[in-house]
């Protein structure tokens, strides 16, 4: 058997990928070294060799890529070919308001929607008002921002409205209920895991790598592992400055333009912060980020 086609890539674990075929079956494919290594979202040619297993002979060119910095500076992608990234908060762990900055600045960088998710209302923190006035805050910025509580199974149609016909990312820290929210937006997810699993040879799967799930209404859904620390440092000063959408209209008002709106004479951002048009909180974020760089 060498039947040839194009599939997508369903999850990756290194060299290895469970690929979809054109008649929705599962292929474990090795990837070649001169490929490259093949992320979650790819499209790819490939080649089958037995009915379960196969290689990947192309990556087709991606529309985009969410990567990451390791703790050694290098760039790692975890998925590709995405149309919207979902930040996922809850009251409970207590929200990372620098990591989900960072998450709006990667999709920027990406060029695709970005969407706030503050999942688990019915916990009594869900409705404080120090958390209510920072999420007033992206609102006032234009993102969306959804809530949603898979106990109650409130807000649940309203995301899965946003969703049709996308390939979108659900991500965030670890226990915001990313995992719940995938069990009621995907209904046959354990099959679909089970399958997987089975495909990869990997044992009992877990969200330990990026997962791609088909959704029922079309379109599909990724789940992400847990982050606890994002580091950009893949993305030029610019590229971070920009990914803070209120920053635009003043950054190519600053006096210097190698400004990094710190201590800097002339420096428009910050009068824009003295001014009350830019809060404080996310120039301290960007801040931090640059810090990494």
């Amino acid at each position: 058997m060498k039947r040839q086609g194009t599939g997508l890539v369903m999850a990756g674990y290194g060299a290895e990928s469970v690929v979809q075929t054109e008649d929705d079956s599962l292929l474990r494919c090795l990837t070649r070294r001169r490929t490259g290594r093949a992320v979650c979202g790819d499209r790819v040619r490939y080649k089958q060799s037995t009915p379960q297993e196969g290689t990947i002979e192309e990556i087709l060119p991606r529309r985009n890529t969410l990567s990451r910095t390791n703790y050694r500076g290098q760039e790692r992608i975890l998925a590709a070919n995405l149309d919207r990234v979902i930040v996922v908060i809850a009251a409970e762990p207590a929200p990372d308001f620098v990591l989900l900055d960072r998450y709006l600045v990667l999709a920027a960088h990406l060029d695709t929607e970005a969407s706030i998710l503050l999942n688990k209302t019915d916990l009594p923190g869900a409705a404080a008002p120090e958390l209510q006035e920072r999420l007033d805050l992206y609102r006032s910025l234009d993102y969306p921002v959804l809530t949603s509580c898979t106990k109650r199974e409130d807000g649940l149609e309203p995301l899965r409205r946003l969703l049709v016909d996308q390939t979108s990312i659900l991500v965030g820290q670890s226990g915001v209920g990313k995992s719940s929210l995938i069990n009621h937006l995907v209904p046959d997810r354990e099959a679909r895991t089970q399958a997987l699993s089975e495909a990869s040879g990997q044992g009992r799967h877990t969200t330990t790598e990026t997962t791609l799930y088909p959704l029922p209404d079309g379109g599909a859904l990724m789940d992400s592992p847990g982050i606890r620390i994002l580091r950009l440092g893949h993305l030029s000063r610019d590229e971070l400055a920009r990914g803070f959408r209120e920053f635009r209209p003043y950054l190519d008002q600053c006096q210097f333009r190698d400004c990094v709106h710190l201590d800097e004479p002339g420096c428009a951002v910050r009068v824009a912060v003295a001014e009350g048009r830019v809060d404080s909180r996310r120039l301290q974020s960007f801040h931090l980020l640059l810090q990494e760089g």
